[in-house]
Formats: structure tokens, C-alpha cells, sequence
């Protein structure tokens, strides 16, 4: 049982996590930041932010995908080093929905990804310019789920951003570094049967071009991925268990709107390069923006402030 549940995992992931074979990985969802302004600090307050992407495949025969990313932040206000510290709480889930040929059974599923917990440090540099440095990890270990290569370690993720965030701009570079425990490792029987599973450490780069026009939000993203390189004995070994190396860039667009407690984002992006041929993929995205709590004055529009801002 645990054998075929590994065999339709490790594909599954293949096509969620940014992979074209069973080692190659970013737990991080490509794409997963983008439309947000992660360099620059958030109002005081505690804010709720969800993001749905629907993944389809071009490989004939494929998984489609869905991967659900809801996050807690908490602006504190409280400063350390200057920067405005900003814990969050995020637990994605992946789903997949088979296309199988004639004749084998389709069987939908969800696996679960280690429940993200660290902080944003976010500088204010003046003239709308800020910039952040997150640290988390996410708990695979605890409570990831089984037969993903990638949730035989926790993940080590930091990310480094820039936005400009004046005149209705969200301009934001952000790039994010997933490290691994390499060899990762399962516990139970089946685990040890597994054996020790060599993993890539992964980049990956979002990009956000937007300007709001009153209510409305307009503009571009894109969004890359990318495996780092293995040592030689390592990528020798990962080798012999089926790893090649992975990656994507996509581009597209987003439209959004404000609608007072909850602002919206709609975007679609498409891979515009790979590194296997013929595994392009579309990517839609749904997210939704709320402020829970504000220290600021209810007076002023917090949820225009927060597209601004983060």
C-alpha cells in the first residue's frame, strides 16, 4: 500500500512542487508570493491572507493541481535591528486530480505540507522603499506528509525582498531559498525500506509589476524556479533514484480589486521556459486579503494599505 502511495506521491510532486522528477524540489510554491509587497513593512495589526493556485499540466496523461496557502501574519510594531518584526503562521495543502488513460483508475488526493512558522524583518527605508528578510522553516517532520521526498526534511526557508511601494506602485522583487536535510530520511518501516533520499536545495524568484487605479489593481507578475546544484556524490547517488534537475519561469498577469474589509487578486501566468520540454503548465490564482485587527485609526482603508504594503 505504502509502495503505491509513494509511486502516485512522488509524481504527484513531481508536477506540484516545482519538479520534473521524483528528488527534484522546492517545498515553496512557484509563484506563491507574487502580487504581495513582501519588502515592505506592514501596518501594526494581525492579517489573513489565502492564496489558491490551480496548476494545469500540458503532459498528456498529467496531474492536475491545486495547492491552498492560507497565512497568519502578526505586525507587531516591535522593532529589532530597526526592522519590524512580523511573525506568521502558514498550513498549505496540495491536491491532485489525475488524468489517467482509458482502462486506470483516476483517484483524487491531498497531501498535507509541513505547517510553516517563522518571521518577516521588515525594514522602512524611507521614500517608500523597503526591504525584508524572512526566516522559517517548514515542520516536515512533524507533520508533512508521507512519500513526498521533499517532506523527508524539514524545510529551511529564507527570503530576501525589495519593494517600492509609492504613487499606487507595487514594484517587489523577492527571492527564496528552500534548504534541506540532505539525505532526508522517513521514519517506520517503511521508511528504512525508502532508504536515505538525496535532495536539491532550490531558488526561487517572484516578480511583481502592479499600479492601483483607485479600487482597481493592474499589472504583471512572474516567477522562476530552479534545483541547485548537487555534489558530485550526492548528485551521483540522487541520480540512481531517478533525480534530474528541475526548473520554470512563468509570466502573466493580475487584476484586483478592493472591496473595503477584503481585497481581492485574480492572476494567470504561463511558463515561458523549462528545463524538460514539453512540461510547460498554466497556473491560475485566487487570493484574498483581510486585515483582522488593526492598531491604526478605523478611519483609514487598511485593506488599500495592505496591497501597498505587503
Amino acid at each position: 500500500m505504502f509502495k503505491k502511495f509513494a509511486t502516485a506521491a512522488g509524481a504527484f510532486a513531481a508536477i506540484t512542487l516545482g519538479a520534473t522528477a521524483s528528488f527534484a524540489q522546492s517545498t515553496t510554491i512557484p509563484g506563491e508570493q507574487v502580487g504581495l509587497a513582501v519588502g515592505a513593512p506592514l501596518p501594526e495589526g494581525i492579517y489573513a491572507i489565502d492564496t489558491f493556485i490551480y496548476r494545469r499540466n500540458d503532459t498528456r496523461f498529467s496531474t492536475d493541481t491545486a495547492i491552498n496557502v492560507p497565512v497568519l501574519v502578526w505586525s507587531t510594531g516591535f522593532r529589532l535591528f530597526g526592522a519590524n518584526v512580523q511573525p506568521l503562521l502558514a498550513q498549505p495543502t496540495v491536491f491532485g486530480f489525475p488524468h489517467n488513460p482509458g482502462g486506470l483508475p483516476n483517484r483524487d488526493f491531498s497531501v498535507n505540507v509541513g505547517t510553516l512558522v517563522g518571521s518577516i524583518f521588515a525594514w522602512d527605508l524611507g521614500n517608500n522603499f523597503g526591504v525584508s528578510y524572512l526566516a522559517a522553516v517548514h515542520l516536515n517532520d512533524l507533520d508533512g506528509g508521507r512519500g513526498l521526498p521533499q517532506f523527508s526534511s524539514n524545510t529551511y526557508r529564507q527570503g530576501f525582498a525589495a519593494s517600492y511601494t509609492g504613487d499606487g506602485w507595487n514594484l517587489t522583487s523577492n527571492l527564496t531559498h528552500n534548504l534541506y536535510d540532505s539525505p532526508g530520511r522517513f521514519a517506520g518501516a517503511a521508511g528504512r525500506a525508502m532508504g536515505p533520499l538525496y535532495l536539491a536545495d532550490a531558488l526561487l524568484l517572484d516578480l511583481t509589476a502592479t499600479k492601483k487605479f483607485g479600487k482597481f489593481e493592474i499589472g504583471a507578475v512572474a516567477y522562476g524556479v530552479t534545483d541547485l546544484p548537487l555534489g558530485g556524490r550526492d548528485f551521483a547517488l540522487a541520480s540512481a533514484q531517478g533525480y534530474t534537475r528541475a526548473g520554470r519561469f512563468a509570466v502573466g498577469g493580475l487584476i484586483g480589486y478592493d472591496f473595503g474589509p477584503v481585497t481581492a487578486q485574480l492572476m494567470v501566468a504561463r511558463d515561458v521556459a523549462v528545463r524538460t520540454r514539453g512540461t510547460e503548465s498554466t497556473d491560475g490564482f485566487i487570493r484574498l486579503i483581510a486585515p483582522l485587527y488593526s492598531a491604526t485609526k478605523a478611519a483609514e482603508p487598511m485593506p488599500v494599505s495592505l496591497v501597498r504594503k505587503y
